[in-house]
């Protein structure tokens, strides 16, 4: 018997959009999230295009949105275990990750701050540390602290287990789904930068990736966005951006992100707004700027304090406490070095799901990227599918929810 319910993996934007879009129009959804929060890298963002928002704006909405529909229901710290059948009535697996917090939206910061554990904070790419006890950010949806149950001392768990809001007895469930159609927008995540052994990363502290600038430039990252040097908080002067690391390279990523120019020249302008004086410099293999950006892209390399290079960075060292590039300049023809207090390295886009298992039978390109299938219901959003902005990532939502509503229907 053939369902009108669609199941949505994957709750950043491009998932939630799907979802909402179905939602709105009557079909009853289910929303996987395998992170305690939904928001996916958007929510790491310290803004984002086209309007330059800050992640809050836009997640909000959707939030209230989702808050609002009956229609759809949300399970976090969820994963896809198994999928069987087929188009039309799937049978779904799902195990749930107890969170250990009571449902309701308590405050817990002060609970939070008496523990003795400090865990490196993923969210904030090991820019800082988090308690066992914690929330991403403060619009974080749901609105529920959650218990890292794995990094819990028993000094932490005798201190919680005294909270009425605390349920360190809730155990692991699992439930069983059934959907006509099946959208996956698994979203993408950083590439691994200990890769690049030559560029610095992983051994270098001021040189760090484009997403750890953004959690430095955010009100809510570690440094409550203020930009400073990693190694000991000083305010950079000298700041060098280092374009496709590790993307347009046959030996890492052979494929280009689509967002690193424009997130370098976005951050660029961070550091100008905190730092008018500081003199930025851009590497660049080709600085790519589609549509609409060729305009933000005109206004940034147009400052006076703003150089761009066409060159490649064929190492970076540190010396004296500054970061020294070893550049090839392609217009000049001539190698030089520079020092920096901080570099930040343009690092691409992997698809999440690269080298792992999926719970069905899905076409993957050379690159790890998913391919709909639409023969069986199952279609894929945003940069699951190809390396997208923002605002891509929404339509590619919209889209998938729109073959999905069609399969469910019948056409």
């Amino acid at each position: 018997m053939s369902t009108s319910s669609i199941l949505v993996i994957g709750g950043g934007f491009s998932g939630i959009t799907a979802a909402l879009e179905a939602a709105e129009v009557g079909h009853e959804v289910f929303l996987i999230e395998k992170s305690p929060f939904l928001g996916g890298r958007v929510s790491q963002l310290n803004k984002y295009f086209p309007k330059l928002c800050p992640p809050s704006c836009g997640l909000e909405i959707q939030f209230q949105r989702l808050k609002k529909n009956p229609n759809v229901k949300c399970f976090t710290m969820a994963e896809v275990t198994a999928v069987s059948g087929g188009v039309g009535n799937y049978e779904v697996t799902v195990r749930v990750t107890p969170r250990h917090t009571a449902p309701q939206s308590v405050d817990m910061q002060d609970l939070a701050k008496g523990l003795s554990t400090d865990v490196e904070d993923e969210f904030n790419f090991g820019l800082s540390t988090r308690k066992v006890v914690y929330k991403d950010t403060p619009f974080a949806f749901p609105a529920r602290y959650v218990v890292d149950e794995k990094h819990l001392s028993e000094a932490d768990k005798a201190v919680i287990i005294q909270n009425e809001y605390i349920d360190m007895a809730e155990s692991e469930k699992t439930i069983t789904l059934n959907v006509g159609s099946i959208v996956i927008a698994t979203g993408w995540k950083p590439y691994d930068v200990t890769r690049l052994s030559l560029l610095g990363a992983g051994k270098i502290k001021d040189c760090i990736t484009n997403m750890q600038m953004e959690r430095l430039a955010s009100p809510s990252g570690p440094t409550k966005g203020k930009i400073k040097r990693p190694s000991d908080g000083a305010e950079p002067k000298r700041i060098g951006f280092v374009q496709c690391a590790g993307s347009r390279d046959e030996n890492h990523l052979s494929y280009c992100s689509y967002v690193c120019c424009m997130a370098s020249l976005k951050q660029a302008e961070y550091v100008l707004e905190q730092y008018p004086d500081a003199e930025v410099c851009i590497f660049y293999i080709d600085l790519r700027t589609p549509g609409r950006y060729e305009n933000f892209a005109r206004k940034i390399l147009a400052k006076k304090n703003v150089r761009a290079i066409k060159g490649k960075v064929a190492e970076v060292h540190e010396d004296g406490g500054t970061v020294w590039l070893t550049v090839e300049d392609a217009i000049a023809g001539n190698k030089s070095v520079e020092g920096f207090d901080l570099v930040v390295l343009a690092t691409g886009m992997q698809p999440s799901v690269v080298g792992q298992p999926l719970p069905m039978d899905l076409p993957q390109s050379d690159e790890g990227f998913l391919v709909s299938d639409e023969e069986k219901g199952i279609f894929v959003a945003g940069c699951a599918a190809r390396p997208l902005d923002v605002m891509k990532s929404a339509q590619s939502g919209t889209a998938a929810a729109m073959k999905a509503i069609q399969t469910v229907r019948g056409r």
